[in-house]
């Protein structure tokens, strides 16, 4: 299969440097870059009436209006943190974050000793043979400032890695309605591709997970199906007599980190839930989910790509002029924008060098929780999964040379793709066209 095309832009530049890290074995420093807020929620977060705040967009989005996700994402943060104020917070550019925590990436017993300076305590620790994938959550004292306390920290121990424990909430754009009667099974066979997701719960009942091989991971075992996890599992191991995700063939490994909490999302879920998938050894992982950079989950990412991990996120929905959304945005990580029917680039997708591959993103549909069980889908949450479905075939376990293989392979068979250079809209091109189920196939 030929490579990709050659890069002769300096953002291009940087995606081929992103490119090769998958098969480096020494880290990346990101340049960290002030992001927007980003306010898709998860289907439930804790109290919060998350559809009610949806329904004005998908009103409009049903009309075919153009709506500003971006400031509707603003209002939504604005009424969690309103909402949540009790175990929420703000950090100093209005990031989420969750109420008096820091994370520490690794940190050494000097650095510990400094957090311990500072008045803090520790509150969570990961597990003794974590290693580069180390996150300890120390706790701010009652009546101090997090922000106050963190400079401090940051003093103290000018070598550690501190930063706030922020929340990341879903990349997916409110749509409208669709679906069809529950439908009857297909026989599936198990299959060796493993494919991660880390997101809100996947509900296993559903009628495109019959049969499916699905392991569950977090909420202490208790099961909190949501409709923003059921929808993203669905495009990949999804399948019924109307609906094919990419590999349902796959078994997949989904970690909730919501758990219909208000923290939840939060930096050092996603790290936990890293740690676990790098146990299993699973070599793609989908993380449809954006948010402020973060030193500590930046070090966390970075290990998981050195061990040969390919992490796929979506680029997120704030628009082509907006600054780039994390993880998606650290080096090495497969950022994913999206395509309608057409192949055209939603206007509300992200742009940038950050973006390696686009996907069906809208026109579509997936599983939904409850009747119909299907819906309309919109956003770059559901061009992600598509990828990493894509990818998961070819990169069986954990490999740099492998994780490299894969992106060359599925880059040489992408549609769109620009000439002799890597777009800001697609990256390597559109893949997974053929993935896409259309609305009107259910009516």
């Amino acid at each position: 299969m030929k490579p990709p095309r050659p890069c002769r832009t300096r953002w291009a530049a940087r995606a081929a440097a992103a490119l090769a890290l998958c098969a480096s074995a020494t880290g990346a420093s990101a340049q960290l870059r002030l992001p927007p807020l980003d306010l898709t929620l998860p289907q439930r977060v804790g109290p919060l009436d998350v559809d009610s705040l949806r329904n004005p967009a998908a009103r409009l989005l049903a009309a075919g209006e153009r709506v500003n996700l971006r400031t509707l994402r603003l209002d939504q943060i604005e009424t969690l943190l309103r909402r949540h104020r009790d175990v929420l917070e703000a950090d100093p550019r209005g990031e989420p974050a969750v109420r008096r925590e820091i994370l520490a990436w690794s940190p050494s017993p000097a650095g510990l000793a400094a957090a311990a300076a500072a008045g803090l305590a520790v509150l969570r620790e990961p597990a003794p043979d974590a290693g580069e994938l180390s996150m300890v959550v120390l706790r701010v004292p009652d009546g101090a400032d997090t922000a106050a306390v963190l400079a401090r920290l940051r003093a103290l121990d000018p070598e550690g890695s501190y930063d706030f424990n922020h929340l990341y909430t879903g990349s997916a754009a409110p749509a409208p309605p669709g679906g069809a009667a529950p439908d009857g099974p297909l026989p599936r066979s198990a299959g060796a591709t493993r494919v991660g997701l880390i997101d809100s719960g996947v509900d296993g009942a559903h009628i495109v997970f019959r049969d499916a091989g699905i392991r569950h991971w977090g909420c202490a075992d208790s099961a909190h199906p949501s409709a923003h996890g059921t929808s993203v599992a669905a495009l990949m191991v999804g399948r019924s007599a109307h609906f094919s995700g990419v590999a349902p063939q796959a078994s997949l490994y989904a970690a909730d980190i919501y758990c219909d909490s208000a923290t939840g999302g939060s930096a050092d879920k996603i790290a936990a839930a890293l740690a676990w998938l790098a146990r299993e050894k699973v070599g793609v992982i989908n993380i449809s989910l954006v948010g402020p950079p973060n030193v500590a989950l930046e070090h966390v990412v970075g290990a998981m790509l050195r061990r040969g991990h390919l992490l796929v996120a979506a680029v997120g929905n704030d628009g082509p002029a907006a600054p780039p959304l994390y993880p998606a945005s650290y080096p090495g990580v497969v950022g994913v924008s999206a395509v309608d029917r057409h192949g055209k680039t939603l206007p509300e997708a992200a742009r940038g060098p950050q973006v390696m591959f686009a996907a069906p993103g809208a026109n579509m549909v997936s599983a939904a929780i409850g009747t119909p069980p299907y819906r309309q889908v919109r956003g770059t949450s559901f061009a992600a999964p598509i990828v990493a479905a894509l990818l998961a075939g070819r990169l069986a376990r954990p490999d740099p040379a492998g994780a490299r293989r894969a992106i060359t392979a599925l880059a040489a068979q992408a549609s769109n793709a620009p000439a002799a250079t890597v777009s800001q809209e697609t990256g390597y091109g559109v893949v997974g066209a053929t993935y896409r189920t259309d609305p009107s196939n259910l009516r």
